[in-house]
């Protein structure tokens, strides 16, 4: 298990991951109008090849030191050290966590899908994880889910002395039992970048917190 800076123990809010878009002065203009929002920014992209994978990470790394959120690279490990991110988020099937603290350095976030289960949160956090994720809560159409987590997850990851963050179509109106059982952040992709007004829907998960 792996010291955590204050600033990664207290986090708490909306963890925003980026959508698939292929533009990336796009992405940017979307990134930044939802921005102050966010308490950390996730990229997000299967598709790109690693060029434009580079460019855009690169570009959302100069946008999220501006807005003073860290940058979160999603899968890739080598991609978050080439950009100077603050961490790197890892799937079950992604890479070891313990090579990426290795990589990354002990200041870095290193996340872990857990699912729904506590015994992979338990194996991250030994592992060195900055916080552990479960999900999905609800049902999501921004990835393909077969495992549902439930609060009661949340409550009992709590002795595990890392933020939990919830996933999987969570929404303003639906995360208040999330928060109550423990989730300290709840990430995000379509609930704010599908939304008419994604400004007015990333706020709105901030006064949910805040509720």
């Amino acid at each position: 298990m792996t010291s955590l800076p204050p600033s990664v123990r207290s986090a708490h809010g909306l963890y925003l991951i980026t959508p698939e878009e292929p533009d990336t002065a796009r992405l940017l203009a979307r990134v930044a109008t939802v921005l102050p929002q966010a308490t950390w920014l996730q990229y997000r992209q299967k598709a790109a090849d690693a060029g434009r994978r580079l460019a855009q990470a690169t570009a959302l790394q100069a946008l999220c030191v501006d807005a003073g959120v860290p940058l979160i690279v999603n899968d890739d490990v080598a991609l978050a050290a080439a950009v100077g991110a603050a961490g790197v988020h890892l799937g079950e099937d992604d890479g070891d966590i313990a090579a990426a603290r290795a990589l990354l350095g002990p200041e870095a976030i290193v996340g872990a899908s857990c699912y729904d289960e506590r015994v992979l949160a338990e194996r991250a956090v030994a592992a060195g994880a900055s916080y552990v994720a479960f999900g999905a809560f609800f049902p999501t159409t921004s990835k393909v889910t077969t495992r549902r987590a439930t609060p009661p997850l949340l409550a009992d990851a709590a002795a595990l002395g890392v933020p939990r963050v919830a996933i999987g179509g969570i929404t303003p109106d639906n995360m208040g039992p999330l928060v109550a059982a423990g989730a300290d952040l709840v990430a995000v992709i379509g609930g704010v970048f599908e939304a008419a007004d994604p400004a007015a829907a990333a706020k709105a998960y901030a006064a949910a917190f805040a509720r």
